[in-house]
């Protein structure tokens, strides 16, 4: 492992080394906070990362914490509580399951998102994924998790004085991140080789530990490599289809064969979207390779695997035309054996398609699908009946598992330390159960008001103090470091739309009526803004105006700096806007979001939802803790859609919203406001909870698989 040198570490507190290089620091707020006592500056300065802190910290600060014995008591509880999280027995997978606790399971996705100070990832995928590999670690499932080593990350966000999103890659210092190089007995680099077309590539490999869960990150960076190929593990979701293409086989089939080259044999395998499909073709073609035909080798491979699908649509990124498949399998297909028709049909959606779908191929060779939410699942029993002619459409084989989030990854402090004074110190190792959160109730109104204006300022001191540097070191124009939040007011009403900038999400849907829009916001008694944050892909043009048109309000004095663009929108600031705003707001097209988990970390937080009825908040809304926006499905993506819509929402605003937020006491304590609170946290916490998500996986789809694989 190439870890920091504990030479510079007093022996007392060298424990700090293997710490900084366990992800679960990040999740475990005592953790955080010792390594924050160290040199807070410093911590800050950082940007939370304990690698960099540690190479960077002066070393007279080092020893006086090893000889101050409040540090060293910390320092020794968070150690056990370590120690006891990595290899602990009594975790509820052994406990509950004890017949399938040595039965390795693998996760593949393409992205993970564990902390920003690891930036391999773009949004909601990987967040999902990194915080099931956290609560993986936490409920102890035998898991390990499969990805690329993304040099370049995903890009960092500027908008220029025109509202143009640009897009900026930064280097990673592999040095001052939690990763290390996996290396053989004699200390080489452990590498594999997958074909690509004509060509051989070479992929080496790094490890990222997130508690008791492994996470092998794939990197073609290697100097046997071609320079071409040497960039294909550069940069997330970057290239044409073809350069997308060549991550899938790499991922799919080099993430099969650097498993093997680590000697884990996973005996159930988890693929995270139709870009990890081909994982379940490099299985068969071992099987093939073992003396099976194909269709046993198929049903085999079937038995054991899970399909994650997170799309909307069958017209997604992984579709592929056929003459692009033939260049880079019409070796492989043999190996099957199959012929270039037999392979060809495994990702087709109909006989006469001329493309290839690897969420077809997915969806073909595993035997346990799911959507991730109950709507969404019912999307993809309709989207994907043409797989099944034989069935109705409610008998399609595809169930779903609603997307939950890691609630310590997500939980305020300030919010965490309220719920263990009033829900009972250890809230945490059962906030999965409903019964636990029937005592949000009792918690006093005052408690819960002071801790939020106290996070809400915090969020609003954060955004105005990125405007203040961009416009410090940048020399952004004055109107920019404006549109950017320097006019952000801590006691008006706070709206959010914070997420991916695409058509169907409709982040300008509450600029359809500017008039009304700015006499919403300009109203002095009841004053309210709005803060957008979100990226665009490089090339999504029309994602790229959406921020434009946002940014151009934000700049328009006539709104009164009520409307406020962040750049750069990462898991770091993302914890400031869902534990600090006062309500989020999502307005995709309807049936148009698979799940969402951003409104579920805000409602945690007390954050009350405004929002379509889709993904999520189909489930999550009861008419008390929130609000939707109601759709009539007659008009889904008609012309009037939109305009109807706008309605409801500045409806909703003005006769709901706005009068419920300044209704206050004499104390100016919103009493009514608070209730919804309470009503959201308790009826969203534990059903939302990647604890219950990654329960039903076990139960559902894990321990049938595991049994098949018997």
């Amino acid at each position: 492992m190439n870890n920091l040198s504990v030479s510079k570490l007093p022996r007392r507190i060298e424990g700090l080394n293997e710490l900084a290089y366990n992800l679960w620091w990040s999740w475990h707020i005592t953790a955080r906070e010792l390594f924050k006592a160290l040199d807070t500056p410093l911590w800050k300065a950082t940007g939370h990362n304990p690698v960099k802190l540690l190479q960077q910290i002066a070393p007279h600060r080092l020893i006086a914490a090893a000889q101050d014995p409040v540090f060293l008591k910390k320092y020794d509880s968070v150690m056990d509580d370590f120690k006891t999280a990595i290899s602990g027995n009594s975790t509820w997978f052994n406990t509950q399951h004890p017949q399938i606790a040595q039965k390795t399971i693998a996760y593949f996705s393409l992205e993970f998102a564990i902390h920003n100070s690891l930036p391999l990832y773009a949004g909601g995928l990987g967040v999902l994924a990194g915080d099931y590999c956290k609560e993986a670690s936490d409920l102890g499932l035998p898991l390990v998790g499969v990805g690329f080593m993304y040099p370049q990350g995903y890009f960092h966000q500027h908008v220029s004085a025109d509202g143009w999103q640009e897009e900026v890659y930064e280097q990673l210092n592999f040095a001052e991140t939690p990763i290390s190089p996996v290396l053989t007995a004699q200390g080489q680099p452990i590498k594999v080789e997958v074909p690509l077309d004509m060509r051989s590539v070479w992929i080496t490999v790094w490890q990222v530990n997130v508690g008791r869960v492994k996470l092998y990150l794939l990197d073609t960076n290697v100097e046997d490599n071609s320079p071409p190929d040497r960039e294909l593990s550069a940069r997330l979701y970057a290239g044409d289809q073809e350069m997308r293409l060549q991550q899938q086989i790499i991922i799919g089939i080099g993430g099969i064969r650097i498993l093997r080259a680590l000697s884990i044999d996973p005996v159930i395998w988890h693929a995270n979207e139709g870009y990890t499909a081909f994982i379940m073709l490099e299985r068969a073609r071992e099987l093939v390779a073992k003396g099976l035909d194909f269709t046993e080798a198929a049903n085999k491979v079937r038995a054991t695997t899970i399909f994650t699908i997170h799309t909307m649509t069958s017209a997604s990124s992984d579709v592929y035309s056929s003459d692009l498949i033939e260049k880079y399998f019409h070796r492989y297909w043999s190996y099957l054996g199959l012929d270039r028709e037999a392979f060809l049909k495994l990702g087709m959606q109909r006989a006469d398609d001329s493309v290839f779908n690897a969420t077809a191929l997915g969806l073909r060779l595993a035997n346990y699908r799911n959507g991730v939410s109950q709507l969404h699942g019912g999307v993809c029993r309709r989207l994907w009946n043409l797989l099944w002619p034989d069935r109705e459409e409610k008998d399609v084989p595809i169930s779903s598992v609603t997307n939950g989030i890691h609630v310590p990854t997500w939980i305020a402090p300030q919010a965490a330390r309220l719920y263990e004074n009033y829900l009972g110190h250890d809230w945490l190792k059962s906030h999965d159960a409903p019964a636990l959160w029937e005592h949000v109730p009792d918690i006093p109104d005052e408690a819960i008001w002071a801790i939020h204006r106290w996070l809400k300022s915090k969020l609003i001191s954060s955004v105005k103090e990125r405007a203040r540097k961009r416009w410090a070191e940048d020399h952004v124009e004055p109107a920019q470091a404006l549109a950017m939040g320097g006019l952000l007011d801590t006691e008006a009403l706070t709206l959010a739309f914070c997420r991916r900038f695409t058509g169907y999400k409709r982040a300008t849907l509450i600029l359809q009526d500017v008039d009304r829009l700015k006499r919403i916001l300009g109203n002095e008694l009841q004053p309210v803004q709005i803060v957008f944050a979100g990226k665009a892909h490089p090339n999504d043009k029309r994602g790229k105006q959406l921020i434009q048109e946002i940014y151009d309000a934000a700049k328009d004095p006539t709104f009164g700096g009520r409307i406020t663009f962040i750049e750069d929108y990462d898991m770091h600031m993302a914890r400031y806007l869902v534990h600090g705003a006062d309500v989020w707001i999502n307005t995709p097209l309807p049936l148009h979001e698979a799940s969402g988990t951003s409104g579920q970390k805000a409602a945690l937080n007390g954050v009350l939802h405004l929002s379509v009825l889709d993904g999520w908040w189909y489930e999550g809304y009861n008419g008390s803790n929130g609000w939707a926006i109601h759709n009539n499905p007659g008009m889904f993506d008609s012309p009037e859609q939109d305009k109807a819509d706008a309605e409801d929402l500045y409806r909703l605003l003005e006769e709901k919203v706005i009068p419920l937020y300044y209704d206050r006491d004499i104390n100016g304590i919103p009493h009514n406001w608070i209730r919804v609170i309470k009503e959201a946290i308790r009826s969203n916490a534990p059903l939302f909870s990647a604890r219950r998500m990654a329960k039903e996986y076990t139960e559902q789809m894990y321990l049938p698989a595991a049994k098949a694989s018997e």
